[in-house]
């Protein structure tokens, strides 16, 4: 089976963290969420996948050039962007048998197999992977009936319209008759064109509702959250780090004897502590980072190759790359690069 995965977003909301790299290169404890998209098809059994890419492309070959992901890649670069569904169009050829569409920023685990399977049996033309999560109005919802069957979908909901609905996860597995229904060549979008013109034209429409986790990490709040997630064990998945009394420390770190370190964490590779160093719960600390003495972290995370100066109190703020924190200073709730 093939898989399409979406990774041509920009990531505004995300900004300024995602001038310089695509969203799906958003970093998770060591490794860019994409990782992760790739290594769950993988863990299901799908061996190839096609990328779309836009902004910053560059960022995301060379990651997969250097990384053995295990999975054959195609690419798709859109010179102006297509949708969700006119993106997968352009592919069109590589597409003869049941596939899955995934989001490169999306951060699950889910079991790719049992939605696969719900779609066959139900001999389903579209699935769309729903998620019950708290009510938050900031994302659409999708009605089902007792039978999982689409009824309707609500993209900006009024209060009235909330009961016993789910969230689209961008997650969808479809057969490849889909292709008929999407023009060649212009924007088009799942949710916005492609279903409910499906729904216009009585074709059917399954929802399959996952018991796994799922995040969307379009931004900060969410992107901190799933990051906090991991740390606490919510979510399955392989961060490349030995978890020792709930803290993923590397074996190269070098802290000095006088360094507090309190988990959840994370500290990457080649990352220098020195001296009266405090490291609170859900800190993240990336390949490379230096922090100078008596700084304390927490609710923090700080991308690779940064530089921490000495008497400095960062909290629930994140640090972007290669980003240097002058000495004295204290920040909160905040965005640094």
């Amino acid at each position: 089976m093939e898989a399409f995965v979406l990774a041509a977003g920009a990531g505004k909301r995300l900004g300024p963290l995602t001038t310089d790299i695509p969203k799906p290169m958003i970093p998770i404890l060591g490794k860019p969420a994409l990782y992760y998209t790739l290594a769950n098809l993988k863990k299901n059994g799908i061996h190839s996948a096609c990328i779309n890419l836009y902004h910053r492309p560059n960022v995301i070959k060379k990651f997969l050039k250097n990384n053995d992901i295990e999975i054959k890649l195609n690419f798709s670069h859109e010179k102006t962007l297509l949708g969700t569904a006119g993106a997968i169009k352009n592919k069109e050829y590589l597409f003869n048998d049941t596939f899955v569409v995934m989001s490169g920023d999306g951060l699950t685990d889910i079991n790719l197999k049992n939605a696969v399977e719900f779609h066959k049996k139900r001999k389903s033309l579209a699935t769309i992977i729903l998620k019950k999560i708290a009510l938050r109005l900031e994302y659409g919802f999708t009605v089902i009936d007792k039978n999982y069957e689409v009824k309707s979908f609500i993209e900006k909901p009024l209060w009235s319209d909330i009961f016993k609905n789910s969230v689209n996860t961008g997650i969808y597995i479809f057969e490849p008759e889909i292709f008929q229904f999407i023009p060649k060549n212009k924007f088009f979008d799942f949710s916005m064109d492609l279903f409910p013109l499906l729904m216009k034209k009585k074709k059917k429409i399954y929802g399959y509702i996952m018991n796994e986790y799922w995040t969307d990490i379009g931004n900060p709040f969410e992107y901190k959250r799933g990051i906090f997630d991991v740390l606490d064990g919510k979510v399955n998945v392989n961060v490349g780090v030995k978890n020792k009394r709930n803290k993923y420390i590397s074996d190269n770190v070098k802290a000095d004897k006088n360094v507090k370190i309190y988990g959840p964490c994370f500290i990457g590779n080649n990352v220098v502590i020195e001296k009266n160093v405090i490291i609170k719960p859900y800190s993240v600390v990336s390949d490379n980072v230096s922090i100078s003495s008596n700084v304390s972290l927490e609710k923090s995370i700080i991308w690779e190759n940064s530089k921490i100066n000495k008497n400095v109190k960062i909290t629930n703020t994140i640090v972007g790359y290669n980003t240097i924190i002058p000495d004295n200073i204290t920040l909160f709730d905040s965005i640094i690069v």
